[in-house]
């Protein structure tokens, strides 16, 4: 038997992410947020929703390009950290032991460390009521090549360990269980 609740967003898992913003480093800081996710593939779209009261959200206004920052089980300790801390009291690069990297196409910086930085140019602002929706375009992504399929020039997800979140808690990814279309896919 199932129970009501009031009305939640209990769509999980998602992403825990790290966003980095900033246009130089006198203002370069990073933003936990799973409030993150895919909107479009042609043309490539992602969204970022953030409180309007938090220190990153005024730093967005004005350079209107982030990037997302895919992170690891590795990384889930300043993916924590860089969450609950704000970047006025502290440089969160600094004290994470993080590198700033140079973005190909916007001038916010990458997260080195992270296997996969998706850059994104803001295309509009949505305010929604709690937190604002940061629509934006993917308009460059880097990735690690250790992660690379030598073969196929895939990113191997699996491989990089990637962390997610549910509902206050983070997990590693676990193992594969099948891949799309396997269900339907004729037997050899």
């Amino acid at each position: 038997m199932k129970v009501d609740w009031k009305p939640g967003t209990m769509v999980y898992p998602l992403p825990a992410v790290m966003i980095s913003c900033g246009s130089e480093p006198p203002e370069y800081n990073i933003i936990t947020a799973s409030w993150v996710g895919t909107i479009c593939t042609n043309p490539p779209m992602c969204y970022i929703s953030i409180r309007p009261e938090r220190y990153s959200y005024p730093i967005l206004m004005k350079n209107m390009e982030f990037v997302i920052n895919l992170t690891t089980e590795k990384l889930a300790f300043a993916t924590d950290w860089c969450g609950v801390n704000s970047g006025k009291d502290h440089n969160k690069y600094e004290k994470m032991g993080l590198t700033p990297g140079k973005s190909r196409v916007v001038n916010a910086p990458t997260i080195e460390e992270c296997p996969l930085c998706i850059e994104c140019r803001v295309r509009e602002v949505m305010a929604l009521g709690s937190h604002d929706m940061f629509i934006a375009d993917v308009v460059n992504v880097q990735a690690d090549e250790t992660y690379l399929d030598p073969e196929t020039g895939a990113f191997d997800m699996q491989r990089a360990g990637l962390l997610a979140y549910s509902h206050g808690k983070y997990y590693g990814l676990g193992e594969m269980i099948g891949k799309f279309g396997w269900s339907v896919r004729k037997k050899k």
